[in-house]
Protein backbone atom coordinates (compact mmCIF):
# COMPACT_ATOMS: atom_id res chain seq x y z
CA UNK A 1 0.00 0.00 0.00
CA UNK A 2 1.47 3.46 -0.84
CA UNK A 3 1.49 6.39 1.19
CA UNK A 4 1.10 9.65 0.46
CA UNK A 5 2.30 13.45 1.89
CA UNK A 6 -0.87 16.18 2.74
CA UNK A 7 0.30 18.37 -1.09
CA UNK A 8 -0.02 14.67 -2.53
CA UNK A 9 -3.74 14.32 -2.75
CA UNK A 10 -4.65 15.20 -6.56
CA UNK A 11 -1.72 12.28 -7.52
CA UNK A 12 -3.36 9.81 -5.00
CA UNK A 13 -6.77 10.45 -6.60
CA UNK A 14 -5.02 10.27 -10.17
CA UNK A 15 -3.33 6.81 -9.40
CA UNK A 16 -6.06 5.11 -7.88
CA UNK A 17 -8.40 5.87 -11.21
CA UNK A 18 -4.96 4.25 -12.81
CA UNK A 19 -5.73 1.32 -10.77
CA UNK A 20 -9.21 1.12 -11.34
CA UNK A 21 -8.19 1.56 -15.15
CA UNK A 22 -5.98 -1.22 -15.19
CA UNK A 23 -8.60 -3.89 -13.52
CA UNK A 24 -10.23 -5.95 -15.88
CA UNK A 25 -13.34 -6.54 -13.15
CA UNK A 26 -15.49 -3.91 -13.13
CA UNK A 27 -19.33 -3.52 -11.78
CA UNK A 28 -20.41 -5.31 -15.03
CA UNK A 29 -17.93 -8.03 -14.68
CA UNK A 30 -15.11 -8.89 -16.82
CA UNK A 31 -14.23 -6.18 -19.22
CA UNK A 32 -11.79 -4.64 -22.01
CA UNK A 33 -8.78 -2.61 -20.89
CA UNK A 34 -9.27 1.29 -22.28
CA UNK A 35 -5.40 1.25 -22.55
CA UNK A 36 -5.86 4.78 -24.49
CA UNK A 37 -7.23 6.07 -21.22
CA UNK A 38 -4.72 4.85 -19.30
CA UNK A 39 -1.95 5.89 -21.18
CA UNK A 40 -3.44 9.74 -20.71
CA UNK A 41 -3.93 8.60 -16.86
CA UNK A 42 -0.27 8.63 -16.89
CA UNK A 43 0.59 11.06 -19.09
CA UNK A 44 -1.33 13.99 -16.78
CA UNK A 45 0.51 11.80 -13.29
CA UNK A 46 3.75 12.59 -14.53
CA UNK A 47 2.54 16.02 -15.61
CA UNK A 48 0.85 16.32 -12.08
CA UNK A 49 4.33 15.09 -10.04
CA UNK A 50 6.43 17.03 -12.17
CA UNK A 51 4.61 20.03 -11.09
CA UNK A 52 4.35 19.36 -7.57
CA UNK A 53 8.00 18.05 -7.11
CA UNK A 54 9.23 20.95 -9.10
CA UNK A 55 8.22 23.52 -6.45
CA UNK A 56 8.07 21.88 -3.04
CA UNK A 57 9.32 24.56 -0.26
CA UNK A 58 11.70 23.38 2.25
CA UNK A 59 8.90 22.01 5.16
CA UNK A 60 7.30 19.78 1.93
CA UNK A 61 11.05 18.70 0.83
CA UNK A 62 11.54 17.73 4.97
CA UNK A 63 8.50 15.64 4.59
CA UNK A 64 9.62 13.67 1.68
CA UNK A 65 13.02 13.47 3.15
CA UNK A 66 10.73 11.31 6.18
CA UNK A 67 8.56 9.55 3.80
CA UNK A 68 7.27 6.29 5.30
CA UNK A 69 8.46 4.37 1.57
CA UNK A 70 11.79 6.48 1.42
CA UNK A 71 14.43 3.62 0.69
CA UNK A 72 16.29 2.63 4.09
CA UNK A 73 20.23 2.45 4.24
CA UNK A 74 19.91 -1.85 4.41
CA UNK A 75 18.27 -1.63 1.06
CA UNK A 76 21.06 0.29 -0.66
CA UNK A 77 23.05 -1.42 1.46
CA UNK A 78 22.33 -4.81 -0.10
CA UNK A 79 21.68 -3.26 -3.63
CA UNK A 80 24.80 -1.39 -3.98
CA UNK A 81 27.59 -3.63 -2.05
CA UNK A 82 28.65 -7.45 -2.93
CA UNK A 83 30.01 -9.55 0.05
CA UNK A 84 28.92 -7.03 2.53
CA UNK A 85 29.95 -8.34 6.25
CA UNK A 86 28.40 -7.14 9.18
CA UNK A 87 30.39 -6.41 12.58
CA UNK A 88 28.42 -5.65 15.96
CA UNK A 89 29.19 -4.37 19.33
CA UNK A 90 31.87 -1.55 20.65
CA UNK A 91 33.41 -3.79 22.98
CA UNK A 92 32.29 -2.12 25.61
CA UNK A 93 28.56 -1.72 26.20
CA UNK A 94 26.62 -3.91 23.62
CA UNK A 95 25.28 -3.64 19.73
CA UNK A 96 23.44 -0.52 18.28
CA UNK A 97 21.05 -1.97 15.79
CA UNK A 98 20.14 1.86 15.00
CA UNK A 99 23.60 1.71 12.62
CA UNK A 100 24.75 -1.38 9.97
CA UNK A 101 28.16 -1.47 9.50
CA UNK A 102 30.47 -3.79 7.83
CA UNK A 103 33.02 -4.16 5.02
CA UNK A 104 31.95 -4.90 1.22
CA UNK A 105 32.94 -4.44 -2.17
CA UNK A 106 32.15 -2.01 -4.82
CA UNK A 107 33.26 -3.10 -8.30
CA UNK A 108 35.24 -5.36 -7.08
CA UNK A 109 37.20 -2.69 -4.51
CA UNK A 110 37.04 -3.00 -0.93
CA UNK A 111 35.38 -0.47 1.31
CA UNK A 112 33.91 0.03 4.85
CA UNK A 113 29.72 0.80 5.05
CA UNK A 114 28.18 2.42 7.53
CA UNK A 115 24.22 2.92 7.55
CA UNK A 116 22.02 4.69 9.70
CA UNK A 117 19.19 2.70 9.66
CA UNK A 118 15.58 3.56 10.42
CA UNK A 119 13.51 0.38 9.68
CA UNK A 120 10.88 -0.70 7.39
CA UNK A 121 7.99 -1.05 9.60
CA UNK A 122 6.95 -0.76 12.91
CA UNK A 123 8.88 -3.11 14.64
CA UNK A 124 11.96 -3.04 12.63
CA UNK A 125 11.71 0.68 13.41
CA UNK A 126 11.22 -0.27 17.21
CA UNK A 127 14.49 -2.33 16.99
CA UNK A 128 16.23 0.00 15.27
CA UNK A 129 15.04 2.98 17.81
CA UNK A 130 13.53 5.29 14.75
CA UNK A 131 17.81 5.34 13.31
CA UNK A 132 18.48 7.59 16.55
CA UNK A 133 22.05 6.19 17.14
CA UNK A 134 23.17 5.72 21.28
CA UNK A 135 26.70 5.94 22.37
CA UNK A 136 27.67 2.22 21.32
CA UNK A 137 26.72 2.73 18.05
CA UNK A 138 29.24 5.54 17.60
CA UNK A 139 31.93 3.51 19.44
CA UNK A 140 31.28 0.69 17.58
CA UNK A 141 31.63 3.22 14.06
CA UNK A 142 34.93 4.74 15.58
CA UNK A 143 36.03 1.10 15.93
CA UNK A 144 35.66 0.11 12.48
CA UNK A 145 36.89 3.33 10.94
CA UNK A 146 39.96 3.10 12.87
CA UNK A 147 40.36 -0.38 11.40
CA UNK A 148 39.46 0.64 7.96
CA UNK A 149 42.10 3.95 8.15
CA UNK A 150 44.91 0.95 9.19
CA UNK A 151 44.22 -1.21 5.99
CA UNK A 152 43.64 1.92 3.86
CA UNK A 153 40.32 0.84 3.01
CA UNK A 154 38.00 3.66 2.36
CA UNK A 155 34.74 4.56 4.06
CA UNK A 156 31.29 5.08 2.63
CA UNK A 157 28.45 6.52 5.41
CA UNK A 158 24.68 6.85 4.47
CA UNK A 159 23.12 9.12 6.53
CA UNK A 160 19.49 9.33 7.54
CA UNK A 161 18.58 9.83 11.89
CA UNK A 162 16.84 12.37 12.89
CA UNK A 163 19.50 12.72 15.47
CA UNK A 164 21.23 11.15 17.92
CA UNK A 165 19.03 9.40 20.98
CA UNK A 166 18.70 12.48 24.16
CA UNK A 167 17.57 9.52 26.41
CA UNK A 168 18.93 9.23 29.86
CA UNK A 169 20.93 6.11 28.99
CA UNK A 170 22.61 7.91 25.97
CA UNK A 171 23.18 10.33 28.44
CA UNK A 172 24.73 8.11 31.45
CA UNK A 173 27.09 6.20 29.14
CA UNK A 174 28.48 9.48 27.54
CA UNK A 175 26.71 10.53 24.21
CA UNK A 176 28.26 13.33 23.94
CA UNK A 177 31.45 12.31 24.15
CA UNK A 178 30.94 9.39 22.00
CA UNK A 179 29.49 12.03 18.90
CA UNK A 180 32.70 14.34 19.57
CA UNK A 181 35.12 11.31 19.16
CA UNK A 182 33.48 10.20 16.31
CA UNK A 183 33.99 13.49 14.95
CA UNK A 184 37.36 13.73 15.57
CA UNK A 185 37.72 10.29 14.47
CA UNK A 186 36.12 10.92 10.93
CA UNK A 187 38.45 14.49 10.73
CA UNK A 188 41.95 12.71 11.72
CA UNK A 189 41.04 9.64 9.02
CA UNK A 190 44.26 9.07 6.01
CA UNK A 191 41.48 7.73 3.77
CA UNK A 192 38.90 8.38 1.81
CA UNK A 193 35.49 8.79 3.36
CA UNK A 194 32.18 9.88 1.29
CA UNK A 195 28.97 10.58 3.28
CA UNK A 196 25.60 10.47 1.67
CA UNK A 197 23.04 11.65 3.20
CA UNK A 198 19.73 9.51 1.89
CA UNK A 199 16.65 11.04 4.02
CA UNK A 200 17.14 13.19 7.05
CA UNK A 201 20.43 14.52 8.43
CA UNK A 202 19.65 16.00 11.65
CA UNK A 203 22.28 17.69 14.40
CA UNK A 204 24.81 15.85 16.05
CA UNK A 205 23.69 12.39 15.17
CA UNK A 206 24.26 12.79 11.58
CA UNK A 207 27.69 15.26 11.34
CA UNK A 208 29.16 12.62 13.44
CA UNK A 209 29.45 10.21 10.47
CA UNK A 210 29.45 13.29 7.74
CA UNK A 211 32.67 14.85 8.71
CA UNK A 212 33.58 13.56 5.51
CA UNK A 213 36.45 14.24 2.57
CA UNK A 214 32.69 14.49 0.57
CA UNK A 215 29.00 15.18 1.69
CA UNK A 216 26.75 13.98 -0.78
CA UNK A 217 22.85 14.86 -0.71
CA UNK A 218 19.92 13.52 -2.51
CA UNK A 219 17.71 16.02 -4.40
CA UNK A 220 14.79 15.70 -1.83
CA UNK A 221 17.14 15.04 1.56
CA UNK A 222 17.27 17.45 4.43
CA UNK A 223 20.53 18.18 6.67
CA UNK A 224 20.75 20.77 9.62
CA UNK A 225 21.39 21.29 13.22
CA UNK A 226 17.78 20.50 14.29
CA UNK A 227 14.24 19.82 13.16
CA UNK A 228 12.13 22.56 11.76
CA UNK A 229 9.36 21.71 14.95
CA UNK A 230 12.80 21.99 17.17
CA UNK A 231 13.51 25.48 15.75
CA UNK A 232 10.07 26.67 15.71
CA UNK A 233 9.56 25.61 19.36
CA UNK A 234 12.30 27.04 20.27
CA UNK A 235 11.78 30.56 18.63
CA UNK A 236 8.97 31.19 18.53
CA UNK A 237 7.42 28.30 21.17
CA UNK A 238 4.97 27.46 18.36
CA UNK A 239 5.88 24.57 16.61
CA UNK A 240 3.30 25.16 13.85
CA UNK A 241 5.61 27.95 12.48
CA UNK A 242 7.94 24.91 10.89
CA UNK A 243 7.47 26.22 7.74
CA UNK A 244 9.50 29.73 8.80
CA UNK A 245 12.05 27.42 10.14
CA UNK A 246 12.60 25.36 7.54
CA UNK A 247 12.82 28.32 5.19
CA UNK A 248 15.59 30.27 7.58
CA UNK A 249 17.59 26.81 8.38
CA UNK A 250 18.49 26.76 4.79
CA UNK A 251 18.37 22.87 4.98
CA UNK A 252 17.75 21.48 1.49
CA UNK A 253 20.26 20.37 -0.50
CA UNK A 254 20.29 22.95 -3.02
CA UNK A 255 20.59 25.46 -0.22
CA UNK A 256 23.29 23.62 1.39
CA UNK A 257 25.17 23.75 -1.54
CA UNK A 258 25.53 27.16 -2.76
CA UNK A 259 26.16 27.65 0.74
CA UNK A 260 29.49 25.35 0.29
CA UNK A 261 28.45 23.07 3.10
CA UNK A 262 27.76 20.16 0.43
CA UNK A 263 29.49 18.74 -2.38
CA UNK A 264 27.12 17.19 -4.70
CA UNK A 265 23.57 16.83 -5.09
CA UNK A 266 21.82 13.15 -6.30
CA UNK A 267 18.91 14.07 -8.62
CA UNK A 268 15.85 11.95 -7.78
CA UNK A 269 13.29 10.21 -9.54
CA UNK A 270 10.12 11.97 -10.70
CA UNK A 271 8.06 11.61 -7.39
CA UNK A 272 11.06 11.23 -5.10
CA UNK A 273 13.32 8.11 -4.27
CA UNK A 274 10.80 6.23 -3.21
CA UNK A 275 9.07 5.90 -6.41
CA UNK A 276 11.69 4.45 -8.28
CA UNK A 277 14.09 2.59 -5.92
CA UNK A 278 16.48 0.79 -8.92
CA UNK A 279 17.20 4.04 -10.32
CA UNK A 280 18.00 6.03 -7.24
CA UNK A 281 20.36 3.11 -6.26
CA UNK A 282 22.38 3.33 -9.18
CA UNK A 283 22.85 7.12 -9.02
CA UNK A 284 23.96 6.58 -5.42
CA UNK A 285 26.62 3.83 -6.94
CA UNK A 286 27.58 6.12 -9.59
CA UNK A 287 28.43 8.87 -7.22
CA UNK A 288 30.34 6.45 -5.08
CA UNK A 289 32.43 4.95 -7.99
CA UNK A 290 33.13 8.32 -9.24
CA UNK A 291 34.24 9.96 -6.05
CA UNK A 292 36.46 6.94 -4.88
CA UNK A 293 38.43 7.02 -8.32
CA UNK A 294 38.64 11.37 -7.84
CA UNK A 295 41.10 9.92 -4.52
CA UNK A 296 42.96 7.06 -6.12
CA UNK A 297 45.80 8.93 -6.87
CA UNK A 298 45.67 10.57 -3.36
CA UNK A 299 48.23 10.05 -0.72
CA UNK A 300 46.80 9.88 2.93
CA UNK A 301 48.58 12.80 3.74
CA UNK A 302 46.67 14.55 0.79
CA UNK A 303 43.46 13.20 1.57
CA UNK A 304 44.01 14.65 5.52
CA UNK A 305 44.59 17.97 4.40
CA UNK A 306 41.76 18.31 1.50
CA UNK A 307 39.29 17.40 4.32
CA UNK A 308 40.75 19.68 6.75
CA UNK A 309 40.42 22.56 4.22
CA UNK A 310 37.21 21.67 3.42
CA UNK A 311 35.74 22.34 6.19
CA UNK A 312 38.16 25.51 7.64
CA UNK A 313 36.41 26.69 3.86
CA UNK A 314 33.18 26.63 5.65
CA UNK A 315 31.63 30.29 5.81
CA UNK A 316 34.96 31.74 5.35
CA UNK A 317 34.71 33.46 2.42
CA UNK A 318 31.83 35.46 3.37
CA UNK A 319 33.47 35.74 6.74
CA UNK A 320 37.02 36.66 8.32
CA UNK A 321 39.12 35.58 5.34
CA UNK A 322 37.92 38.82 3.70
CA UNK A 323 39.13 41.28 6.10
CA UNK A 324 38.19 44.41 4.01
CA UNK A 325 35.32 45.50 6.75
CA UNK A 326 34.65 44.85 10.15
CA UNK A 327 31.82 46.97 11.71
CA UNK A 328 31.36 48.82 8.55
CA UNK A 329 35.03 50.07 8.74
CA UNK A 330 37.28 49.27 5.77
CA UNK A 331 40.21 48.21 8.55
CA UNK A 332 42.62 46.55 6.29
CA UNK A 333 43.39 49.20 3.96
CA UNK A 334 43.13 52.16 6.47
CA UNK A 335 44.44 51.15 9.48
CA UNK A 336 46.67 48.42 11.31
CA UNK A 337 43.76 47.02 13.18
CA UNK A 338 42.07 44.93 10.22
CA UNK A 339 45.67 43.47 9.83
CA UNK A 340 45.89 42.39 13.33
CA UNK A 341 42.72 40.77 13.30
CA UNK A 342 43.69 38.76 10.68
CA UNK A 343 46.87 37.32 12.31
CA UNK A 344 45.28 37.01 15.29
CA UNK A 345 42.59 34.59 13.66
CA UNK A 346 45.17 33.00 11.21
CA UNK A 347 47.33 32.28 14.51
CA UNK A 348 44.69 30.97 16.34
CA UNK A 349 42.18 29.21 13.95
CA UNK A 350 42.63 25.62 15.27
CA UNK A 351 41.49 27.10 18.56
CA UNK A 352 38.48 28.52 17.09
CA UNK A 353 37.86 25.96 15.68
CA UNK A 354 38.10 23.43 18.53
CA UNK A 355 35.91 25.89 20.60
CA UNK A 356 33.26 25.91 17.72
CA UNK A 357 33.13 22.11 18.26
CA UNK A 358 32.92 21.99 21.98
CA UNK A 359 29.91 24.55 21.32
CA UNK A 360 28.37 22.24 19.00
CA UNK A 361 28.67 19.04 21.78
CA UNK A 362 27.23 21.16 24.06
CA UNK A 363 24.21 22.01 21.90
CA UNK A 364 24.02 18.26 21.05
CA UNK A 365 23.20 17.26 24.17
CA UNK A 366 20.92 19.91 24.72
CA UNK A 367 18.99 19.63 21.32
CA UNK A 368 19.18 16.07 20.19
Amino acid sequence: MKNYLEFEKEIKNLEEEMDGLKSPFGSEGISEVDTKKIQNTQEEINKKLEQTYSNLNSWQKTLVARHEDRPRARMYIDKIFSSFTALSGDRLFSDDKSVIAGFGLINEKSVLVIGQEKGEDLNSRIESNFGMMRPEGYRKCIRLMKLANRFKIPIITLIDTPGAYPGIGAEQRGQASAIANSIECCMSLNVPNISIIIGEGGSGGAIALASSNKVIMLENSIYSVISPEGCASILWRDASKSLEAAEAMKLTAKDLLNLGIIDEIIPEPLGGAHRDADKITQSIKESIVNNLNYFKDYTGEEIYNHRKNKFLKIGREKGFTDFSSVNGLALENTSSTGTQIKRHFEANKYLYIGASLIVLVGLIAVFS
